[in-house]
């Protein structure tokens, strides 16, 4: 595996924001579609893969793990010192990737007011990851989701995932398995 998270957690800073905003601290992410049904991220993995290098390469980002299924996406990204600003770089990839795909989507009077395009749910869930472990446990949730939600039996059966260049990296065995991991992911 990538070497073990070692930021820090300022307890103390952290409280003042309604999103931690951490300069260079690691974050895991789930967002999802609007329509939890849908299945454009498999279905137009391509076009989303070209969303985040586009803006990767204006807002750098390490990303750690990563798993695209089809109605959400899981995400531990690093973000470079002196830099916390996540919202932005989803903003953009999710912007680029609704533009690339077209189509109409379901929209509320909110979203309609707002001039969304209604492909996304709004929020997204983010957590700072707080040291080595829970790096760990998020790393491997990435990895197990395909599994936990019935899309394949094994983490090494789903294409979309980061576990495949952890595994030619050397730094996870092919044969890799674990248990659905528990606790609070944003599902």
């Amino acid at each position: 595996m990538h070497p073990p998270y070692t930021g820090g957690c300022d307890s103390a800073r952290m409280s003042t924001y309604r999103r931690a905003a951490v300069p260079g601290a690691a974050y895991f992410f789930t967002v999802a579609l609007a329509d939890r049904r849908s299945r454009v991220l498999v279905e137009h993995a391509d076009a989303l893969r070209a969303a985040f290098v586009a803006t990767a390469r204006e807002h750098p980002v390490r990303v750690d793990a990563m798993v695209v299924l089809p109605d959400h996406l899981h995400a531990v990204w690093r973000l470079p010192e002196g830099d916390a600003d996540f919202p932005l770089r989803w903003r953009k990839l999710k912007s680029r990737f609704t533009r690339s795909v077209g189509g109409e989507w379901r929209r509320s009077e909110s979203k309609i007011r707002k001039a969304e395009r209604g492909l996304w749910q709004r929020r997204y869930w983010e957590h700072m990851i707080r040291d080595a472990e829970d790096w760990r446990r998020h790393v491997e949730y990435c990895w197990i989701n395909p599994v936990k939600h019935g899309l394949v039996g094994a983490a090494r059966d789903w294409p979309l995932s980061s576990f495949h260049r952890d595994v030619r990296a050397g730094l996870v065995p092919e044969d890799w398995a674990a248990d659905a991991a528990e606790g609070r992911f944003g599902e």
